[in-house]
């Protein structure tokens, strides 16, 4: 590693402080740029809570065998133009958990020339967050903020703070290339996951919340850990599944004037069933008896409304946080829908998606009216499901029920008795892989 004396490597911390070093606003491809000395390369995952910068990987230059985590220094800045953050999550200090040799990519490897830094997250270090949620334009959402980090080898003084890029492990297994056009205004991102095997699959679709709308699919996937339904643990369940992600230009309960939760239209529901249909028509390894809808609140909406409005479509639906109010759903509606299974997920300290004028009122609607397969985990808090931060002592907001969804950790009816699915307990997605159409 090259010498630099003490004067440089504080220019170099002041440098980032004051003028934030360069600019970390790569592209999802852009991980195949040149990786040379000095370079950097930023991983993003989604979490419980949203997504979090967990690793930095190092380019050396030379060949090592070992790594400690001690020897190095992490500074990160978050802006996003426009936007006021507060200091203690604008800049400051990365605490570094532990240090590996890997390749480019962050993959452990004996010997190599790289250095991967594993650091910190948790709900409670904004600091560590890609993401800013904001009001810009009057609507509230998720934007991807300029995060820079300078990182020195406190032995040595090495600095990297040139950024080739970023790794995001799940997303960048997904296309998020394409695009949806219906009629003459609309257009509609949309994120695609295609699984390996050779039979026909089944197709999930996930539709995010309100802040997650845009036209860039990684907000959609990394909002909530939506990304997860890519996962080994989950796909494995169905036999591999196709994932859809649809991203609304603004948000699912848009109507033609502000927002509808069921009182009247939306300005969606026929442009996004048109895009799922052209989906399924272009890939025909989909098996049409296994088509999943769910969403969390505004998605929990818009995924109720589908289902309402193309009840024979559907093998199932998962709805967590559910924002369609149960005033607003006729009892003809409840008669069309009653035969759709369908998990239902919600927390009872919700504020912003209540459940006594949502969900609790739809689901004894459904029993009443002998649905057979009507699924409730319903949760007096949304708590840490991981144990690293408290466990049940830990509470999220309690709107955030959809944690339970993407982790497959709902496995509770409206009673809190274990849900069984052949004679044994089940989970969410276990249930729903089990699902098809008659």
């Amino acid at each position: 590693m090259k010498k630099i004396n003490l004067l440089f490597f504080l220019t170099a911390l002041i440098s980032q402080v004051l003028f934030g070093g360069h600019l970390a606003t790569a592209s999802n491809g852009d991980k195949n740029q040149p990786f040379a000395q000095g370079d950097y390369r930023w991983v993003v995952e989604g979490f419980d809570w949203g997504p979090a910068v967990n690793k930095v990987i190092l380019s050396l230059g030379e060949n090592v065998k070992e790594a400690k985590a001690n020897q190095y220094q992490v500074y990160a800045t978050r802006s996003l133009e426009g936007v006021e953050i507060s200091a203690e999550s604008a800049s400051g200090t990365r605490s570094v958990t532990y240090a590996y040799v890997s390749d480019e990519n962050g993959n452990r490897v004996e010997e190599g020339q790289h250095i991967t830094l594993v650091l910190t997250v948790s709900p409670t270090l904004p600091l560590g967050s890609p993401f800013q949620y904001a009001r810009i334009n009057n609507r509230g959402s998720n934007y991807w903020v300029d995060y820079k980090l300078t990182v020195i080898h406190t032995g040595s003084g090495q600095v990297w703070n040139n950024p080739v890029g970023k790794v995001m492990p799940l997303v960048d297994q997904f296309d998020l290339s394409k695009k949806f056009k219906y009629g003459d205004n609309l257009s509609m991102s949309y994120a695609t996951y295609t699984p390996t095997t050779k039979t026909k699959a089944p197709l999930i679709i996930w539709l995010h919340g309100g802040g997650e709308g845009g036209d860039d699919p990684t907000i959609a996937l990394l909002g909530n850990k939506a990304a997860n339904y890519a996962s080994p643990e989950i796909q494995v369940l169905f036999g591999g599944a196709h994932v859809l992600v649809p991203q609304a230009p603004t948000f699912w309960m848009q109507a033609a004037e502000g927002m509808t939760r069921g009182q009247e239209n939306d300005i969606y529901n026929e442009a996004l069933f048109a895009l799922i249909q052209e989906y399924v028509s272009s890939n025909p390894n989909i098996d049409p008896k296994r088509i999943y809808m769910g969403g969390c609140s505004n998605g929990g909406y818009m995924s109720l409304k589908l289902i309402i409005e193309h009840p024979d479509y559907f093998a199932a639906g998962f709805i967590s946080a559910l924002a369609y109010h149960n005033e607003y759903i006729s009892d003809a509606q409840i008669k069309k829908i009653k035969n759709v299974p369908m998990w239902f997920i919600h927390s009872k300290d919700d504020p912003t998606t209540v459940a006594d004028l949502t969900a609790i009122p739809l689901y004894k609607r459904l029993k009443d009216a002998a649905a057979k397969n009507v699924v409730f985990s319903l949760y007096d808090h949304v708590t840490d499901i991981t144990g690293f931060y408290g466990g049940e002592n830990y509470r999220y907001n309690g709107h955030w029920s959809w944690i339970y969804s993407h982790a497959n950790e709902a496995r509770t009816d409206y009673d809190g008795s274990p849900v069984f699915l052949n004679g044994r307990p089940t989970t969410i997605m276990e249930w729903m892989a089990a699902q098809r159409k008659k």
